[in-house]
């Protein structure tokens, strides 16, 4: 975990699809291994980054701003996003800041890579 950050993120790709476990909790300040860890996603090919919500502990408006950002890197490079594991709160804030229309949101791992093509 890197200090002041409080969230670790484990990336695994294959073939096309990357999936990144992202654990406790995403902040402004987590924005080093967040970007990173998409950096090597697609610097290993991934085209679909596969976002595990499902032990995040919290998220602020800081975490919210860095996937906006997250996000918008991604579209510059083609690539697409989509989102494991939120929990109802979060599926609740997805759905207010309308992130839930640019981020295909799944129930499982198998159903986002099937989703992914």
């Amino acid at each position: 975990m890197t200090e002041g950050t409080r969230a670790e993120i484990r990336s695994t790709t294959r073939s096309d699809t990357s999936l990144m476990r992202i654990e406790g909790e995403i902040t402004s300040g987590s924005e080093k291994p967040l970007m990173e860890a998409f950096a090597k996603a697609v610097d290993a090919g991934a085209r679909t980054v596969i976002l595990d919500f499902g032990a995040l502990d919290y998220m602020n408006s800081g975490g919210i701003g860095l996937l906006v950002t997250l996000l918008v890197r991604a579209q510059r490079q083609n690539k697409r996003l989509m989102a494991i594991g939120l929990n109802e709160h979060y599926l609740q804030i997805f759905s207010l800041t309308r992130l839930d229309e640019a981020i295909g949101i799944h129930d499982t791992e198998a159903a986002a890579i099937a989703a992914a093509g």
